[in-house]
C-alpha cells in the first residue's frame, strides 16, 4: 500500500494524522482538464472499477502523477466554502442547472507547496472550472476578503477576484473539509478525456481557513464503502470508446456532489449546524 493511502486509513482508524506526502509535481495542477468541459459521474463496486481502469488504460495513459505514486493514486483536500444557511449545498441538493461550488485545493499538507482558490460553475449540462494558484500562507487573508498583497510569485488574479467576489456574494465561509484518493487517466486528443476513480472519501467539519489532509476530527463518508466515484470528463466530442465502455458495464450516471452528500452526512452525525435537517 502507498504511504499515502495508508495514511488515509491510518486516520480513518486513529481520527489524527493523515497523508502528507505531497504527489510529484504538487506545484502544478493536478487537473489539467480545460476550463470548459462536461462531466458524467458514476457509483461502481470496486470490482468493476478495476475491469474499468484496465478497459480504460488501453485507450489514455495514466495519469503523470499517478505515475510517480507507489499506489498509482494520490491524495485531494478541499475546504468548501458556504452561506450560513448553506445555500451553495442546497442549490447543488436541488439539482439547479445553474449554480457554483467555492473551494480551495489542496494535494499535501506540506507548507512550501501551493493551494488553488477554485470555482466550479455548472450552466446547463457545461461545467466551467477557474483556479488561482496561492501560497498557502496567504489563505486566511484572502478567505478573510482582503487583497493578495505583491508577491514574488505568478497568481491569475483575475480569477481570485473572481472567486472573492462569488465569495461576498453569498457571505461564504469555510465549511468542511473534503478528502479522498483519486487515481486517474487522461489523453491529450482534441477530446482531452480524463477518467478519474475516487476512494475513501473523508469529511470533517471546519469553520478554520485551513486545508490540511491530517488532523484530528475525520469522518468516513458510507458513500464509498465498498464502492468508487467514477468521473468522466471530456470536451467537444464524446469518443466512441466511451460509449462502449457506458454500455458494456451498464453504467448509469447520476448526480453526485460529494460537498452536498458530506454536509448531509455530517448533519446525521450531528457535526453541522441544524439548517439542512429540515
Amino acid at each position: 500500500m502507498n504511504s499515502s493511502r495508508s495514511g488515509v486509513a491510518d486516520a480513518r482508524a486513529a481520527g489524527s494524522e493523515g497523508p502528507k506526502k505531497a504527489p510529484a509535481g504538487a506545484l502544478a495542477s493536478a487537473d489539467r482538464m480545460p476550463a470548459c468541459r462536461y462531466e458524467l459521474k458514476y457509483r461502481i463496486t470496486e470490482a468493476k472499477a478495476r475491469a474499468i481502469a484496465r478497459f480504460v488504460s488501453d485507450y489514455v495513459p495514466v495519469d503523470r502523477y499517478c505515475k510517480l505514486q507507489r499506489g498509482g493514486e494520490y491524495p485531494i483536500v478541499s475546504l468548501y466554502l458556504d452561506s450560513a444557511n448553506l445555500h451553495l449545498c442546497r442549490e447543488s441538493l436541488e439539482g439547479r442547472k445553474n449554480r457554483f461550488k467555492l473551494r480551495v485545493r489542496g494535494y499535501t499538507d506540506e507548507l512550501e507547496y501551493p493551494v488553488f482558490f477554485e470555482i466550479k460553475r455548472r450552466i446547463n449540462t457545461v461545467i466551467i472550472k477557474s483556479r488561482a494558484r496561492v501560497m498557502r500562507s496567504d489563505m486566511p487573508r484572502l478567505l478573510a476578503g482582503l487583497p493578495l498583497p505583491p508577491q514574488d510569485y505568478n497568481v491569475d488574479i483575475e480569477a481570485l477576484n473572481q472567486f472573492q467576489f462569488y465569495m461576498k456574494s453569498v457571505q461564504a465561509k469555510p465549511t468542511v473539509l473534503v478528502r479522498y484518493m483519486r487515481q486517474a487517466f487522461e489523453g491529450d486528443s482534441d477530446t482531452r478525456v480524463r477518467v478519474t476513480f475516487d476512494r475513501d472519501l473523508c469529511h470533517k467539519v471546519t469553520r478554520e481557513p485551513v486545508v490540511e489532509l491530517g488532523g484530528a476530527g475525520w469522518q468516513r463518508h458510507p458513500f464509498t464503502r465498498g464502492g468508487v466515484i467514477l468521473e468522466i470528463k471530456f470536451t467537444k466530442k464524446y469518443p466512441i470508446w466511451l460509449s462502449r465502455m457506458v454500455k458494456y458495464f451498464e453504467l448509469r450516471s447520476r448526480s453526485i456532489s460529494k460537498y452536498a452528500t458530506s454536509i448531509k452526512d455530517s448533519c446525521l452525525l450531528r457535526f453541522c449546524a441544524p439548517q439542512l435537517a429540515g
